[in-house]
């Protein structure tokens, strides 16, 4: 089966075409203001690479969150035009769990994207990358409350927090995750929206207003 894998979720940009679990081609580059120009060509460069067209691929996993709202959607909008546009089949993966599948010294694994104000999107998971900590919008302190062993940790993050703690930069594992998720249900394409974990700073502030 050939899967596309899309992620325009976080600081990187990471598309890939991979033959079940194997990775034929894979792109990461960091990730701008201009996502929204980039990402079109980076897609046409893949499959001119791979000489494969869009028709050609079985599956696609896309990343819908949590994440920067407007990566986010982006990359959901343009997964789910491929699904519905090209009939084929599409399944929603976590930023986080991604994050994850980064190799560490350490028992515990807590990826996390900065959601400002000492507050972060976050999980933990433990050497196996079994969940001990769904994912969630939670505060830097709380989480790290959460932690089983906060000298057997590493933080997975692109961009650095203020925590007493060992951040390390993700190097993902794309295999190891469309492996695990290679029996996942397939979704219609209209099933398949972004998972921000919060409301956006307009929709609470919206909703303040009609409480004051």
């Amino acid at each position: 089966m050939r899967n596309l894998f899309i992620d325009t979720a976080s600081s990187r940009i990471i598309l890939a075409i991979l033959e079940d679990d194997k990775i034929v081609y894979e792109k990461n580059v960091e990730n701008d203001m201009n996502l929204s120009t980039r990402i079109f060509p980076l897609i046409d460069e893949m499959f001119q690479k791979t000489n494969m067209q869009p028709i050609d691929i079985d599956r696609i996993y896309v990343v819908n969150g949590p994440g920067s709202f407007t990566g986010v959607r982006i990359g959901v909008t343009i997964a789910k035009t491929m699904a519905w546009a090209l009939h084929k089949e599409i399944v929603p993966l976590s930023e986080l769990e991604l994050m994850a599948t980064t190799s560490v010294e350490q028992t515990y694994k807590v990826p996390y994207i900065d959601a400002r104000r000492e507050a972060v999107f976050g999980a933990i998971y433990d050497k196996d990358n079994q969940v001990l900590l769904k994912e969630q919008y939670i505060s830097i302190e709380e989480l790290c409350k959460h932690i089983p062993d906060m000298n057997d940790v590493a933080f997975l993050g692109y961009t650095p927090i203020h925590i007493d703690g060992t951040i390390v930069e993700p190097n993902v594992n794309l295999s190891m995750l469309i492996k695990r998720h290679q029996n996942d249900r397939s979704l219609n394409p209209h099933e398949v929206n972004p998972n921000y974990l919060k409301r956006t700073e307009a929709e609470e502030k919206l909703e303040k207003s009609l409480h004051d």
